[in-house]
């Protein structure tokens, strides 16, 4: 890791010292950023005790200090018991250490509480064996490295072994992965160019959606418009940082919720325009370079004929309206 007094990571122990930058941060939040493991795999450690700070069990929300050792056990990768199963993938790029899918709509990315077969990485067993992808993320999550919500289609970067699990973790963690994505956004955008900068966090309210909330984390989205269709907008957007649901809560606050999003958007963009019977979202280019710093990779995803069709009924629309005439009509 190399960084902050951080020793590399072993199949058993990381051991963390706290540098005085990460005064009063959270222990689940800090040691996750530190060790590249995801937070939830982090806090079901440190439940069961594998977090200690001079010898005594720490709680995931303790506020650390400066200068504390932190050691954390982390077990042996378990086997992964989850099915392969015979999941068409759709792969647009691939070498040694990464494969890029094209995720379609609908398909979970990794098994979860009422998702435990059907997943991307179901697919992913069906056509690599749980050999053939990383493991540093936990048995239930081979090779992943981000995430794509279920009714997001596009680009997912997956890892084929463990040091390209870590270099893909490492390249996100820095934001050296250009993350380009589709949306078409309820209203007519203003603004040709715009960038949201707001912090992003779980609502109070709502528990179950996040919010831009004045002490979440940070967060950037650029975006350009690409298209003004009546009243709706076509738009390109470039993923800075990765919080949960970033685009559909940075949209939601300006104004423009993404078409058809059933959690942040209301009335008419819930429902989205005629045809559309999902989130209009889609992850559209991934561009990183390789393990070895040579080559730059860039992969692209075309809208899949759902949303294309949606776009297409739109334009007809519009144009539709720009040719009827109009009677003018002189009276003294």
């Amino acid at each position: 890791m190399g960084r902050s007094g951080h020793r590399p990571l072993t199949a058993q122990r990381l051991s963390v010292l706290v540098p005085d930058s990460a005064a009063g941060a959270r222990a689940d939040r800090f040691v996750a950023d530190a060790s590249g493991l995801s937070r939830s795999y982090v806090q079901r450690l440190i439940a069961d005790g594998r977090l200690t700070v001079d010898g005594r069990p720490l709680r995931a929300s303790a506020a650390l200090e400066p200068g504390a050792r932190l050691e954390l056990d982390v077990p042996d990768a378990e086997p992964v018991d989850d099915l392969p199963e015979d999941i068409p993938l759709s792969v647009v790029y691939e070498d040694d250490d990464i494969l890029i899918v094209d995720k379609p709509a609908g398909l979970v990315t990794h098994p979860a509480p009422g998702h435990r077969s059907g997943t991307l990485v179901n697919a992913l067993l069906g056509r690599e064996s749980a050999a053939g992808l990383g493991s540093i993320a936990g048995r239930r999550r081979p090779g992943i490295v981000h995430r794509l919500d279920r009714d997001t289609s596009g680009l997912l970067m997956v890892a084929r072994n463990d040091a390209a699990q870590a270099h893909l973790q490492g390249l996100l963690k820095a934001r050296r992965v250009r993350k380009t994505y589709l949306a078409l956004v309820q209203g007519s955008v203003a603004a040709q160019l715009g960038r949201i900068e707001a912090p992003i966090g779980r609502d109070p309210r709502h528990r179950t959606r996040m919010a831009v909330v004045p002490d979440g984390r940070a967060a950037t989205t650029g975006y350009r418009v690409r298209e003004r269709l009546g009243g709706w907008t076509m738009l390109e957007l470039d993923l800075v940082t990765g919080r949960t649901h970033q685009i559909r809560v940075h949209l939601a606050s300006i104004g423009h919720p993404v078409a058809g999003d059933p959690l942040y958007g209301g009335g008419t963009s819930r429902r989205g325009p005629d045809g559309l019977s999902r989130l209009f979202l889609h992850s559209w280019r991934l561009e990183l370079v390789d393990r070895a710093g040579e080559r730059l990779i860039r992969a692209e995803a075309p809208l899949p004929d759902d949303l294309e069709g949606v776009l297409e009924s739109l334009r007809s629309d519009v144009a539709g309206v720009l040719s009827v005439p109009h009677d003018v009509r002189v009276t003294s």
